[in-house]
């Protein structure tokens, strides 16, 4: 019996540590860049299908291929200086290493090159994109932050939740300040 309550025990814990680890990995607005389109709580990869390349969100890379193998840089390639970053479709891939299965993403998306009908990130409204340190809302949003955790206790800001003081008490006028 003790031994069930053991293993009972185990599989509890490591169920709620996956779980949390789990949770952990469903959002990353914030690592985005601001050129990744709208949409997406979490990405691991963007597919460039414009120049058959991939960038790593997690690790800020581009992996592009190179005299027929698969390179990772932090930019890409002088040859794609005027690739437009913002403005060209990107497909979100979450797997590991996309490149890896090139082919098959090459054919599956090249309906996608040459398109631009993507709202990026720096572009959107949306405040959970605030958050993202290279969006152009994020000081202001830093801002809001800050005085909203500074004025979590609403109206009784400034006197320690002890209320104004003066609750049913006589003002001059017959009246109590409440009444």
């Amino acid at each position: 019996m003790r031994y069930l309550l053991v293993i009972l025990t185990a599989l509890f814990l490591s169920g709620a540590v996956n779980a949390q680890v789990h949770a952990n990995l469903n959002f990353n607005l914030g690592s985005q860049p601001i050129w990744g389109p709208t949409g997406n709580d979490y990405v691991e990869n963007y597919y460039l299908p414009d120049i058959e390349a991939y960038y790593n969100v997690p690790q800020h890379r581009y992996y592009f291929n190179e005299g027929g193998r698969w390179v990772g840089r932090s930019t890409l390639p002088a040859r794609y200086r005027n690739y437009d970053l913002y403005s060209t479709h990107k497909v979100v891939i979450n797997e590991r290493e996309p490149w890896k299965n090139h082919e098959t993403y090459r054919n599956q998306y090249a309906s996608f090159k040459g398109r631009h009908d993507q709202q990026p990130i720096r572009d959107s409204h949306d405040s959970r994109y605030f958050e993202n340190k290279n969006h152009p809302q994020h000081n202001t949003w830093v801002q809001q932050q800050k005085h909203d955790n500074g004025n979590h206790n609403g109206q009784k800001k400034g006197n320690n939740g002890k209320g104004n003081g003066n609750k049913g008490k006589d003002n001059g006028n017959g009246k109590g300040k409440d009444k």
